[in-house]
């Protein structure tokens, strides 16, 4: 009998740790939100500043971009984390038109028009809300609308 009891307990624990693995998805991560929320707020907060001389701000720029290369450094690394990777990898391309690009462009300008800024700001805010919302959530909808956004931006 206790033999029949550890076998179902095994073939229990099997079960759930195999439904569990299938899901393919981090588990809400406390650290990459936090991280994540404050690059957010700095990105923004320098943002700002694009309608000065871009040199006068290159150091606080460099500084956002080392914090945003030490996340992703970290979320590479977690496992079954694709997905929140894929996004940051998208938001530090400098070639897109996300957080990267829009600082490329302003490097490249020099000064940027505050409609300009006014209009990146929106993308790029809705881009770290969404994936602000997958990490909280971690759920289907959030899910397919950071998927959306990341192919739009492949």
């Amino acid at each position: 009998m206790k033999h029949l009891k550890q076998l179902a307990f095994l073939i229990a624990l099997s079960f759930i740790t195999t439904s569990c693995d299938s899901t393919r998805t981090a588990l809400f991560d406390p650290y990459s939100y936090q991280k994540t929320t404050e690059i957010k707020v700095e990105a923004i907060k320098i943002m700002d500043k694009a309608a000065m001389p871009y040199q006068n701000h290159k150091q606080e720029v460099e500084a956002l971009f080392l914090e945003i290369e030490k996340l992703q450094e970290y979320e590479k690394n977690k496992p079954n984390n694709e997905i929140t990777f894929a996004m940051w990898q998208v938001l530090s391309n400098k070639e897109k038109n996300l957080l990267a690009g829009f600082f490329k462009r302003w490097e490249n300008k020099e000064i940027l028009s505050p409609l300009f800024i006014d209009e990146s700001k929106k993308q790029i805010l809705s881009a770290l809300d969404l994936l602000i919302q997958y990490e909280i959530n971690k759920d289907k909808e959030s899910k397919e609308q950071l998927l959306e956004l990341i192919s739009l931006n492949s």
